[in-house]
């Protein structure tokens, strides 16, 4: 179907394909919610969207209302669970279309879910693949620059998140529930929508919190809570799920238990440990913003950073912006291939070169070999003077395949090829 879809777009002209293809997606959403009898209407959904967060911000959700003894279902950009049945998102997609979400929240009604969790990007929206599914909740995490090209401007991807917030305000549920990041420039217009319940979270609630090299420490409701999950960006998702979780009368106490038995997100600011003597992280980071934050949340350490950029053809501004940024923070850069689809995968080299000057990279553009070399060199200068030594996977994440040409895959783990080569070490 893939393969299909993709000669389909090279045969009919991309201003055609581009109009046809929403009014596909509604109409099979509109399919999909008849022939699986519009379960939404039985089951609590909880819709989470934003440029950053959501899938980190949806497990620690999943995470509260599990210790609270409810049953759940989650999609996100990680994974597909329903009750304890869970499996990898392998589909490249955070909210497949052709009648996935309809199809996967029959499923949760049919096993006694309570809640479903759905993670819901813009590009889901444009497309109508969250249409028909009544919305009981909604976080908005933050929004930034990103899909720029496939949008056509900052402001008609910033009006897809909000139409994701327009079917919470159009949802015949009551009562509707709207959690807002307060420190975010956008948050006025996702706190205009219509909603019985409205909660702001802001960074100053976490009162003293502290990042350090094991994990966050940090107040919520008088309760001190102590996180194995790393950087200021989980103080915001620790924060927007809890703030959520109190709407549904969960205490601190539970909310403390739940976020401190989970130790880690996968692909999301993961430690890989093989008994190595440096660390190593995995993390999607495919955004400037969530770039920088993760690098400075290793600020005490000597970085060794592998990264491509996301996507070939697609927000080119952003290679040179964010190889500026490693330019900046990291010791040592290796540039790689990442999802070139169509494009050269060395144009996209050339076009982050542009933004660094200070540090010399080394170019493999063999991922597995980046990586390789990356542990090499960390493990090389493990007994020099300094900061002790990270290597920083990003741009993948738990992202199954590297994109090529033609719509091809190739299976892809940073994950796997990490712990593979850290034990050849």
């Amino acid at each position: 179907m893939d393969r299909l879809l993709y000669r389909m777009k090279k045969i009919i002209p991309a201003n055609l394909y581009g109009a046809l293809q929403p009014a596909y997606h509604y109409i099979l959403a509109f399919l999909a919610a008849c022939i699986y009898r519009f379960p939404s209407r039985k089951i609590n959904i909880i819709a989470i969207t934003g440029t950053k967060g959501k899938s980190s911000t949806a497990e620690i959700v999943n995470a509260i209302l599990e210790e609270s003894g409810r049953k759940t279902a989650l999609a996100s950009t990680i994974r597909f669970k329903i009750g304890g049945n869970s499996k990898n998102n392998l589909r490249k997609m955070t909210l497949p279309g052709r009648m996935f979400l309809q199809k996967f929240l029959r499923k949760a009604v049919n096993e006694r879910c309570e809640y479903a969790i759905v993670e819901i990007t813009s590009e889901a929206s444009k497309q109508f693949r969250n249409k028909f599914v009544d919305l009981n909740s909604l976080i908005f995490t933050n929004i930034s620059p990103e899909h720029i090209e496939s949008h056509g401007s900052y402001e008609k991807y910033l009006q897809a998140k909000l139409n994701i917030a327009k079917e919470l305000e159009n949802s015949k549920k009551r009562p509707r529930t709207i959690a807002v990041n307060a420190d975010d420039n956008e948050s006025p217009k996702f706190l205009s929508i219509q909603a019985e319940e409205k909660v702001q979270y802001s960074l100053e609630e976490a009162k003293l919190y502290r990042t350090h090299a094991d994990g966050i420490d940090m107040m919520f409701r008088g309760e001190t809570i102590h996180s194995k999950l790393k950087g200021v960006f989980n103080v915001y998702n620790i924060l927007s799920a809890a703030s959520f979780a109190e709407t549904l009368g969960i205490s601190p106490a539970t909310i403390k238990r739940a976020v401190e038995r989970l130790s880690i997100i996968k692909g999301r600011a993961q430690n890989i440990d093989e008994g190595q003597d440096f660390e190593v992280i995995v993390d999607y980071a495919h955004t400037s913003d969530s770039l920088e934050k993760l690098y400075q949340t290793f600020s005490h350490k000597s970085k060794i950073c592998v990264l491509g950029n996301t996507g070939g053809g697609r927000d080119t501004w952003k290679r040179p912006v964010m190889a500026q940024i490693a330019d900046k923070y990291c010791d040592y850069i290796i540039l790689t291939n990442e999802d070139p689809y169509d494009e050269n995968p060395r144009d996209i080299i050339k076009d982050m070169l542009q933004g660094i000057k200070k540090i010399e990279p080394e170019i493999i553009m063999d991922r597995k070999a980046a990586i390789r070399r990356a542990f090499q060199i960390a493990s090389s200068q493990k007994n020099s003077p300094g900061p002790k030594k990270v290597v920083l996977l990003t741009g993948k994440g738990t992202d199954p395949y590297i994109m090529g040409p033609g719509g091809t895959k190739t299976p892809w783990s940073d994950e796997k090829t990490a712990r593979d080569e850290l034990r050849r070490l």
